[in-house]
């Protein structure tokens, strides 16, 4: 460990620009080096040595033809915890070159959940072939794993866990541990259950340290902890981590049995997931990040998405055209167009924003989506008051129309008006039909300001000026 630690250090020293924690631009550079010098040794001695998550990210910031060549220099000898730091489209281009047999050992040393990542992303016959490979013990639990939803508590769950009755006291507990071969690597908290298995407290491992040997665990633990079910989704398992500020948690079957735990470091990758998903679907890209997919792939899965704003896109074009004459007239109305549409557009994405985390971060419910709704009617309002006195006094000494500037002025205090009312409106109408408010939000939002800027900046233009 203290030479791991102190190759990052070199590796964040050489060079300030680094590409991830430990791994900087020369470090790389000298790694592709190697590749093309076939340089094994030099590859080994210098990349084995690196935290699992760095290893990763080496594999990850190179190319694919890279990737392969440095991957049949170190498949023997890469640790299996690399290999469930992989990003899913990576580690699909390097699991298909691994020996069924060499990969099933390394899948049996991980943990359930970074199994059932790794096996999770091969094909069904793939899997049952690679499972075969897997000693019973962990095959069996890996396998239990697999049958529960994707995205659920039960696939991120460790099947390792520190579990004791209430009649125990503390000295028997450390006296359990030191002696026991099953304790997990890692864990925070000891639980503890009734004669059914049924998680009835915990014990933070702080708690249990500070306490004399004869305290009675039933004393000190915490009562009617915070349980999750195995086919809680993992979003709201992470809001239970984070409202309650836990560091594991009991996970249960349908029985209440206790049959897992889930702790914050898988938490907090699930945090960042959905946070990283949210903000791809709020630009209308595929929930999975395309960064490591062909050029291909990649356009096939941002097409329908830009098909679709292409026609929202024609019904803006629409209402421009149904005032063609009008805009023949007035010249300078094609010249200010694009400021209402944009400061709505703008305004409105701001509150959509605000309006999805606030869903996402369950800040935002029924019970006070009525005093959310109102004020962001009201932002709307006094910044269209504020813009339309800016916009409407540029546009006339612009163009030295006094009529002009009233025209631009009413339909930027109406268009962000509009702009706040459906900024909140949409995410909240598609959270109520059950549709990820994220999905697709901004092209409707976008669609509602520039249909209804254009149609009322032109209409008021036609009414008022002409």
């Amino acid at each position: 460990m203290e030479k791991k630690s102190k190759n990052i250090i070199e590796n964040i020293n050489n060079n300030e620009t680094s590409l991830g924690f430990g791994i900087s631009s020369i470090f790389i550079d000298e790694i592709r080096n190697a590749i093309r010098a076939n340089d094994k040794q030099y590859l080994e001695d210098k990349i084995l040595i690196l935290h699992q998550a760095d290893i990763a990210d080496i594999f990850e910031i190179l190319s694919k033809e890279e990737r392969k060549t440095l991957f049949s220099f170190l498949q023997d000898k890469l640790p299996a915890e690399a290999l469930a730091s992989l990003d899913e489209q990576v580690l699909k281009d390097i699991i298909d070159n691994y020996k069924p047999s060499i990969l099933g050992e390394l899948i049996g040393k991980l943990e359930t959940d970074d199994a059932s990542y790794i096996l999770e992303n091969l094909d069904i016959e793939k899997r049952d072939a690679l499972l075969e490979q897997i000693p019973k013990a962990p095959r069996n639990l890996i396998i239990q794993s697999l049958q529960f939803p994707e995205m659920s508590a039960g696939r991120l769950m460790q099947r390792d866990y520190v579990a004791v009755p209430r009649y125990w006291n503390v000295g028997q507990v450390i006296d359990f541990l030191r002696g026991s071969s099953k304790v997990p690597d890692q864990f925070y908290s000891i639980f503890i259950v009734d004669p059914k298995h049924m998680p009835v407290g915990t014990v933070p491992l702080h708690k249990l340290m500070r306490s004399e040997r004869k305290v009675i665990l039933s004393d000190i633990m915490i009562k009617e902890p915070v349980i999750v079910s195995a086919t809680m989704d993992q979003e709201d398992m992470a809001f239970l981590f984070e409202q309650y500020d836990l560091t594991s948690a009991p996970v249960v079957n349908s029985q209440n049995r206790l049959i897992g735990m889930v702790t914050v470091d898988d938490v907090v990758e699930v945090i960042q997931e959905e946070a990283e998903e949210d903000m791809l679907k709020l630009a209308g890209i595929s929930g999975d990040t395309d960064l490591y997919l062909a050029a291909w792939q990649t356009a096939r899965s941002r097409f329908s998405w830009l098909f679709i704003n292409l026609l929202t896109a024609i019904l803006a074009s629409i209402a421009i055209g149904l005032f063609e004459g009008t805009i023949k007239q007035i010249v300078a109305l094609a010249v200010l167009m694009p400021i209402v549409a944009s400061m709505g557009g703008n305004a409105g994405t701001q509150t959509l924003t605000v309006a999805v985390r606030a869903l996402a971060t369950r800040e935002l419910n029924q019970s006070n989506a009525l005093r959310v709704f109102g004020k962001e009617i009201l932002v709307g309002i006094i910044n269209g008051l504020i813009f339309a006195v800016i916009v409407g006094l540029v546009a006339a000494l612009w163009f030295g129309e006094h009529g002009l500037g009233i025209v631009i002025a009413l339909a930027m205090l109406f268009n962000l008006f509009v702009a706040g009312f459906f900024g909140a409106a949409i995410p909240l109408l598609l959270q109520r039909w059950k549709i990820d408010p994220a999905l697709g939000a901004s092209i409707l939002l976008t669609t509602v300001t520039d249909v209804v800027g254009f149609f009322v900046f032109l209409g008021l233009a036609q009414m008022l000026l002409i």
